[in-house]
């Protein structure tokens, strides 16, 4: 279903900035806020939980030689770190950065000592870090922090109006071995036996001892083909012939059909929020881009350059 919500196909460089921006951008962006204030327009919110006060980035969380790490050194270093964050307990993410701005300041202390501040490569090495600074806080002030709860619940509503309604089902199932074996369980059913009480008994299911073989609600795509197609083939209440998947043979019970419900705006939000981004970061990037002058004497790279850039919007 996301399909329709996906960003506009950008070139391969341009695009993998925008997404690592993006990520970084949307990182500190209240994106939950957002759903409940575009959310809030239409129906009435119940109030929110106190939350309490968030630290300061200029807190001081230890010092190194004199120095200070703050908060806002801690969440610098969050960013450098990015995706990897995921893999770490998240009762174990601020000793995690801690450590890394610890040796960070250990051997940049080390680096002043010997005065590396005056070799050229470090300033170079500065001038560059400084422009992505600078590009970091721009596009954090005129696009992450110019995505409206309105332009959320707009992209919302277009994306909701362009997915199709899907059906899906409530299904109970009994998994055996061999197809003499569903017969048998068919043939029982028949007679009048009771599906939960076979399930619990006779599938090989795990879980189904409990279970009863319920598999709940479920689209078409969440099953294996011959699963589906009996299943979707069926009237609620009907029990199926055996049907033989990959997993051994199944006599399938339709409990209930119903369409789908859509994504919700909450769960849709950090999705739109990407491609809100996306367009907004494009749109600005192409106003500078016509408005400097780039010039690359190198005609062959500057070809390939504007390829990679491609034509602006």
């Amino acid at each position: 279903m996301t399909s329709h919500i996906l960003p506009a196909r950008l070139p391969v460089l341009l695009k993998l900035i925008v997404l690592l921006l993006a990520l970084i951008g949307l990182g500190g962006l209240p994106l939950g806020a957002i759903a409940q204030d575009a959310a809030s327009s239409s129906s009435e919110q119940p109030a929110a939980p106190v939350v309490p006060p968030q630290p300061k980035m200029t807190d001081v969380v230890a010092t190194v030689g004199g120095d200070a790490i703050t908060e806002g050194d801690l969440a610098f270093a969050a960013e450098d770190i990015g995706q990897d964050l995921n893999s770490i307990p998240q009762d174990q993410i601020r000793a995690v950065l801690l450590a890394q701005m610890i040796d960070l300041k250990l051997m940049a202390q080390a680096g002043h000592a010997k005065e590396l501040e005056t070799d050229e490569l470090f300033k170079l090495r500065l001038k560059y870090l400084t422009d992505r600074a600078l590009r970091r806080a721009f596009t954090k002030l005129s696009v992450s922090d110019a995505i409206t709860a309105d332009e959320i619940k707009a992209a919302y509503d277009k994306a909701i109006a362009a997915m199709p309604d899907v059906d899906e089902v409530h299904a109970r199932h009994i998994l055996v071995s061999t197809e003499d074996d569903a017969k048998a369980i068919k043939a029982a059913l028949d007679a009048g036996a009771d599906f939960v009480t076979l399930a619990k008994e006779k599938s090989i299911e795990p879980g189904a001892a409990q279970s009863g073989g319920d598999l709940g609600y479920f689209t078409a795509d969440k099953m294996v083909k011959p699963f589906a197609d009996a299943a979707f083939a069926m009237q609620a209440g009907e029990i199926s012939s055996p049907v033989q998947t990959q997993f051994g043979w199944h006599i399938i019970k339709l409990e209930d059909r119903r369409k789908a419900a859509k994504p919700t705006l909450e769960q849709l939000t950090p999705q739109l929020g990407q491609q809100l981004y996306v367009q907004k970061y494009r749109a600005l990037f192409d106003d500078l881009r016509k408005a400097a002058t780039i010039d690359i004497p190198d005609a062959a790279l500057k070809a390939q350059v504007e390829a990679q850039l491609g034509p602006s919007q």
